[in-house]
Protein backbone atom coordinates (compact mmCIF):
# COMPACT_ATOMS: atom_id res chain seq x y z
CA UNK A 1 0.00 0.00 0.00
CA UNK A 2 1.34 3.64 -1.37
CA UNK A 3 -0.42 6.71 0.56
CA UNK A 4 0.18 9.38 -1.92
CA UNK A 5 1.45 12.71 -0.31
CA UNK A 6 -1.05 15.28 -1.60
CA UNK A 7 0.48 17.71 0.49
CA UNK A 8 2.55 17.73 3.80
CA UNK A 9 1.93 20.95 5.89
CA UNK A 10 3.04 22.49 8.96
CA UNK A 11 1.90 25.30 10.84
CA UNK A 12 2.70 27.96 13.83
CA UNK A 13 0.29 28.98 16.32
CA UNK A 14 -2.30 31.93 15.74
CA UNK A 15 -5.61 33.08 16.53
CA UNK A 16 -8.63 31.19 15.15
CA UNK A 17 -11.39 32.63 16.65
CA UNK A 18 -13.47 34.24 19.93
CA UNK A 19 -14.46 32.22 22.35
CA UNK A 20 -15.94 33.65 25.42
CA UNK A 21 -14.58 37.23 24.62
CA UNK A 22 -11.09 35.39 24.49
CA UNK A 23 -8.83 34.72 21.52
CA UNK A 24 -8.61 30.66 20.85
CA UNK A 25 -5.03 30.37 19.86
CA UNK A 26 -4.23 27.20 17.51
CA UNK A 27 -1.83 25.76 15.46
CA UNK A 28 -4.32 23.90 13.37
CA UNK A 29 -4.20 26.19 10.01
CA UNK A 30 -1.62 24.85 8.66
CA UNK A 31 0.03 25.30 4.95
CA UNK A 32 1.55 23.15 2.37
CA UNK A 33 5.98 22.72 2.75
CA UNK A 34 7.40 24.70 -0.08
CA UNK A 35 10.50 22.67 1.01
CA UNK A 36 11.65 19.81 -1.16
CA UNK A 37 12.86 17.90 1.81
CA UNK A 38 11.99 18.25 5.68
CA UNK A 39 13.51 16.51 8.54
CA UNK A 40 10.83 14.50 10.53
CA UNK A 41 12.10 14.07 14.63
CA UNK A 42 10.44 12.01 17.55
CA UNK A 43 8.57 15.34 18.05
CA UNK A 44 7.04 15.91 14.62
CA UNK A 45 7.69 17.45 11.42
CA UNK A 46 10.47 20.43 11.73
CA UNK A 47 8.60 23.71 11.92
CA UNK A 48 5.34 22.68 12.92
CA UNK A 49 3.62 23.95 16.24
CA UNK A 50 1.18 22.45 18.39
CA UNK A 51 -0.06 25.45 20.71
CA UNK A 52 -1.85 23.47 23.69
CA UNK A 53 0.42 20.39 24.24
CA UNK A 54 -2.02 19.16 26.75
CA UNK A 55 -3.90 17.43 24.12
CA UNK A 56 -2.04 17.91 20.76
CA UNK A 57 1.93 16.45 20.16
CA UNK A 58 4.25 14.11 22.01
CA UNK A 59 5.70 10.87 21.09
CA UNK A 60 1.87 9.09 19.74
CA UNK A 61 0.98 12.35 18.21
CA UNK A 62 3.89 13.42 15.90
CA UNK A 63 2.65 13.58 12.67
CA UNK A 64 -1.09 13.47 11.97
CA UNK A 65 -2.84 11.95 8.67
CA UNK A 66 -6.07 12.79 6.71
CA UNK A 67 -7.62 10.94 3.64
CA UNK A 68 -8.39 13.65 0.88
CA UNK A 69 -10.35 10.34 -0.28
CA UNK A 70 -12.89 11.87 2.23
CA UNK A 71 -13.59 15.32 0.24
CA UNK A 72 -16.41 13.88 -2.36
CA UNK A 73 -18.29 12.68 0.99
CA UNK A 74 -17.66 16.30 2.95
CA UNK A 75 -18.91 18.11 -0.08
CA UNK A 76 -21.87 15.85 -1.00
CA UNK A 77 -23.20 15.20 2.46
CA UNK A 78 -22.53 18.70 4.33
CA UNK A 79 -21.63 21.01 1.55
CA UNK A 80 -18.06 20.88 3.25
CA UNK A 81 -15.23 22.02 0.21
CA UNK A 82 -12.26 20.60 1.96
CA UNK A 83 -8.52 21.87 0.82
CA UNK A 84 -5.67 20.36 2.52
CA UNK A 85 -4.97 21.20 5.63
CA UNK A 86 -8.67 21.95 6.29
CA UNK A 87 -8.61 19.44 9.29
CA UNK A 88 -5.17 20.39 10.62
CA UNK A 89 -3.44 17.31 9.15
CA UNK A 90 0.52 17.28 8.60
CA UNK A 91 -0.09 14.50 5.89
CA UNK A 92 -2.60 15.03 3.00
CA UNK A 93 -3.30 11.78 1.94
CA UNK A 94 -4.72 9.74 -1.18
CA UNK A 95 -5.32 6.06 -1.90
CA UNK A 96 -6.53 4.94 1.95
CA UNK A 97 -8.54 5.46 4.44
CA UNK A 98 -8.96 4.54 8.13
CA UNK A 99 -10.42 0.91 6.93
CA UNK A 100 -7.31 0.47 5.22
CA UNK A 101 -5.16 1.68 7.64
CA UNK A 102 -4.55 -0.18 11.13
CA UNK A 103 -2.83 0.68 14.44
CA UNK A 104 1.08 -0.52 14.24
CA UNK A 105 1.03 -0.59 10.48
CA UNK A 106 4.31 1.20 9.58
CA UNK A 107 5.17 3.29 6.12
CA UNK A 108 8.36 4.69 5.23
CA UNK A 109 8.76 8.31 3.83
CA UNK A 110 11.99 8.81 2.50
CA UNK A 111 14.11 7.49 5.59
CA UNK A 112 11.20 8.11 8.05
CA UNK A 113 9.60 5.41 9.40
CA UNK A 114 6.41 5.94 11.16
CA UNK A 115 3.91 3.86 13.00
CA UNK A 116 0.21 4.36 13.19
CA UNK A 117 -0.66 4.84 16.77
CA UNK A 118 -3.96 6.19 17.54
CA UNK A 119 -7.36 7.65 15.73
CA UNK A 120 -7.79 11.58 15.78
CA UNK A 121 -9.49 12.08 18.44
CA UNK A 122 -13.35 14.73 17.71
CA UNK A 123 -12.09 18.45 18.18
CA UNK A 124 -14.17 21.20 18.34
CA UNK A 125 -11.25 23.45 16.86
CA UNK A 126 -11.18 22.18 13.21
CA UNK A 127 -15.33 23.88 13.67
CA UNK A 128 -13.53 26.83 14.44
CA UNK A 129 -10.93 27.01 12.47
CA UNK A 130 -13.46 26.25 9.24
CA UNK A 131 -16.04 28.57 10.49
CA UNK A 132 -18.65 25.71 10.96
CA UNK A 133 -20.47 23.88 13.85
CA UNK A 134 -20.79 20.07 12.58
CA UNK A 135 -17.70 18.95 11.62
CA UNK A 136 -16.52 17.19 14.49
CA UNK A 137 -20.11 15.77 14.92
CA UNK A 138 -19.81 14.66 11.27
CA UNK A 139 -16.50 13.24 11.68
CA UNK A 140 -17.44 11.44 14.99
CA UNK A 141 -20.60 9.81 13.77
CA UNK A 142 -18.71 8.72 10.45
CA UNK A 143 -15.60 7.52 11.40
CA UNK A 144 -13.81 10.02 9.24
CA UNK A 145 -11.58 10.64 11.73
CA UNK A 146 -8.04 10.57 10.29
CA UNK A 147 -5.24 9.21 12.37
CA UNK A 148 -1.66 9.85 14.32
CA UNK A 149 1.75 8.26 13.79
CA UNK A 150 4.78 8.07 15.79
CA UNK A 151 8.12 8.21 14.18
CA UNK A 152 10.52 5.20 14.93
CA UNK A 153 12.86 6.24 12.58
CA UNK A 154 13.83 9.74 12.96
CA UNK A 155 14.97 11.40 9.11
CA UNK A 156 14.47 13.66 5.80
CA UNK A 157 11.70 13.19 4.19
CA UNK A 158 10.84 14.66 0.18
CA UNK A 159 7.43 16.92 0.55
CA UNK A 160 6.58 16.55 -3.25
CA UNK A 161 5.64 13.97 -5.83
CA UNK A 162 6.22 11.53 -2.70
CA UNK A 163 4.56 8.67 -1.06
CA UNK A 164 4.44 6.62 2.41
CA UNK A 165 5.09 3.35 1.74
CA UNK A 166 3.98 0.70 4.38
CA UNK A 167 6.39 -1.48 5.12
CA UNK A 168 4.62 -3.80 7.84
CA UNK A 169 0.97 -4.62 8.39
CA UNK A 170 0.24 -5.34 11.73
CA UNK A 171 -3.08 -6.93 11.60
CA UNK A 172 -4.22 -5.46 14.27
CA UNK A 173 -7.79 -3.10 14.47
CA UNK A 174 -8.05 -0.78 11.52
CA UNK A 175 -8.06 2.97 12.58
CA UNK A 176 -12.31 3.14 11.92
CA UNK A 177 -12.90 0.11 14.15
CA UNK A 178 -10.55 1.44 16.55
CA UNK A 179 -12.23 5.09 16.71
CA UNK A 180 -15.84 3.65 17.26
CA UNK A 181 -14.63 1.14 19.91
CA UNK A 182 -14.54 4.37 21.91
CA UNK A 183 -16.72 6.42 20.51
CA UNK A 184 -19.56 4.20 20.05
CA UNK A 185 -21.32 2.38 22.71
CA UNK A 186 -22.69 -0.13 20.32
CA UNK A 187 -19.55 -1.52 19.51
CA UNK A 188 -19.36 -5.29 21.46
CA UNK A 189 -17.18 -5.91 24.33
CA UNK A 190 -15.21 -8.34 22.36
CA UNK A 191 -14.02 -5.65 19.56
CA UNK A 192 -13.35 -3.36 22.13
CA UNK A 193 -11.30 -5.56 23.83
CA UNK A 194 -9.24 -6.36 20.97
CA UNK A 195 -8.90 -2.95 19.99
CA UNK A 196 -7.36 -2.45 23.70
CA UNK A 197 -4.97 -5.48 23.36
CA UNK A 198 -3.77 -3.96 20.31
CA UNK A 199 0.69 -3.47 20.87
CA UNK A 200 0.78 -0.25 18.92
CA UNK A 201 -2.18 1.56 20.44
CA UNK A 202 -1.03 4.70 22.19
CA UNK A 203 -1.25 4.26 26.19
CA UNK A 204 -3.63 7.25 26.07
CA UNK A 205 -6.30 5.65 23.79
CA UNK A 206 -5.54 2.37 25.58
CA UNK A 207 -6.62 3.79 29.34
CA UNK A 208 -9.55 5.66 27.77
CA UNK A 209 -11.12 2.23 26.54
CA UNK A 210 -10.61 0.46 30.35
CA UNK A 211 -12.20 3.52 31.41
CA UNK A 212 -15.73 3.52 29.22
CA UNK A 213 -18.46 1.74 30.93
CA UNK A 214 -18.89 -2.16 29.93
CA UNK A 215 -19.66 -2.44 26.47
CA UNK A 216 -21.83 -4.94 24.96
CA UNK A 217 -21.34 -8.71 24.91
Amino acid sequence: MELILVSVNCGIASPIGIRDGDPIISAIAKSGIAEPIVFVGGQGIAGDVQADRSVHGGIDKAVHAYSADHWPWWQAEKGFVCSAGCFGENLTVAGADEGDVSIGDRFRWGNVILEVAQPRGPCATVDVFNSRSDVAHAMTLSGRCGWYLRVTQEGWAPTHHAACVRISASGGPNVRETFFARHDARIPSSVRQRVQDAPALAESWRRALANLPPANK
